[in-house]
């Protein structure tokens, strides 16, 4: 028998099946999820076998791309595999052979974090370039809908301080800065999603997407809102990088997931679509979120400065105009504090669980 989502989880996919979209047009659909054992990939890949039990007469066949078995398991512990999901392991570089053509691909296969990218980046721009290749080549022979999860990273620095980044507003970027690997790949890809879409007809879209946290992340990843739910739950005092000041647009993993199905089924081919949360909050301002969500005010300190951690991106503010894709029908619903309150309330189910506490909570993914 299959095993349950934890509390959390189930309420979140409930609450993504729920929204108003034409979920019958992936009834009895071929869908292949590459980078599965990710953040996003991996609740993508669950939101669908979430849809194909909520929904026995779906039929859809989830085909999960990772290069891991064992990983790609602990990332969902819940789901039969391989019964729900077929799992496909091999490095997106490579051909992928399916037993049948796809008609759904999902491609987030990519080191995102900052200091995951920074020790692979030559790694990071192979999956996101000869990955996005090869699936668009996948594409073309299917034929298949193909979705690329790109990022905000590909607007540079934001020169003229927008409080809200369009679609079309693009800064400056160094190719050969540290961080260069992952944004300018990402560049290239939804350049080449377009020319497959311009010269084949291939059905391409594009998703970039804000910071997004939530259930199911690493903690491990070198991200403030990773380090700070680490300290939350290991009982010790905050310490941040900086004098907390930048501000970020954090936005729930359920809303972003649910800003790609309407992509995916609303959106055009060939067009990109801004996914993200349009408040921002400091970095401070979070991490005093933080402790007050978790109940532990009258005994953790908040102290600037005192880590050495990964350096900070030059773009210290501004957030997404989402604009374009909420005429498809999508906003971000879920409150900060509440999506705190969330996301530490599934760490700790999941620390309950032998063999997967906090420990092994940052080594999956």
């Amino acid at each position: 028998m299959n095993a349950a989502p934890d509390r959390v989880l189930a309420e979140d996919l409930d609450r993504v099946l729920a929204a108003p979209l034409p979920w019958e047009a992936l009834e009895g659909r071929r869908v292949l999820v590459t980078g599965a054992s990710g953040f996003i990939g991996g609740h993508l890949v669950e939101a669908l076998a979430w849809l194909n039990r909520r929904r026995p007469g779906a039929g859809l066949r989830i085909h999960a791309m990772a290069r891991d078995l064992d990983r790609l398991r602990q990332r969902l512990p819940w789901l039969d595999i391989p019964g729900e999901v077929t799992p496909e392991i091999q490095d997106v570089t490579h051909p992928c052979h399916l037993d049948a053509p796809p008609d759904i691909i999902v491609h987030a296969a990519s080191p995102a974090s900052p200091r995951h990218y920074l020790q692979r980046p030559v790694d990071t721009i192979v999956a996101n370039t000869e990955g996005t290749r090869q699936l668009l080549e996948l594409a073309r022979r299917g034929p298949a809908r193909l979705l690329f999860l790109s990022s905000g990273a590909v607007y540079g620095d934001n020169l003229l301080q927008l409080d809200a980044i369009g679609e079309g507003d693009f800064g400056r970027g160094d190719p050969l800065a540290p961080r260069a690997c992952y944004g300018e790949s990402k560049r290239l890809a939804e350049t080449l999603c377009r020319a497959y879409h311009d010269q084949y007809g291939v059905d391409a879209r594009i998703a970039r997407i804000s910071h997004c946290y939530g259930p199911g992340m690493r903690l491990d990843d070198g991200r403030a809102i990773a380090e700070l739910l680490a300290d939350i739950l290991a009982d010790q005092d905050i310490r941040l990088d900086s004098d907390g000041g930048a501000s970020r647009p954090f936005c729930y993993v359920s809303d972003t997931v649910l800003g790609l199905f309407h992509i995916l089924l609303l959106g055009q081919a060939g067009q990109a679509y801004n996914v993200g949360e349009t408040r921002e909050t400091t970095i401070l301002e979070l991490a005093r979120t933080l402790v007050a969500v978790a109940g532990k005010e009258t005994h953790l300190s908040i102290r600037a400065g005192a880590r050495q951690g990964v350096p900070p991106a030059a773009r210290d503010s501004g957030h997404f105009d989402i604009g374009k894709i909420r005429r498809l029908g999508w906003l971000p619903r879920m409150e900060l504090e509440h999506g705190l309150e969330r996301t530490l309330a599934s760490l700790r189910l999941q620390a309950a669980i032998p063999g997967r506490g906090v420990d092994a909570d940052r080594q999956g993914g």
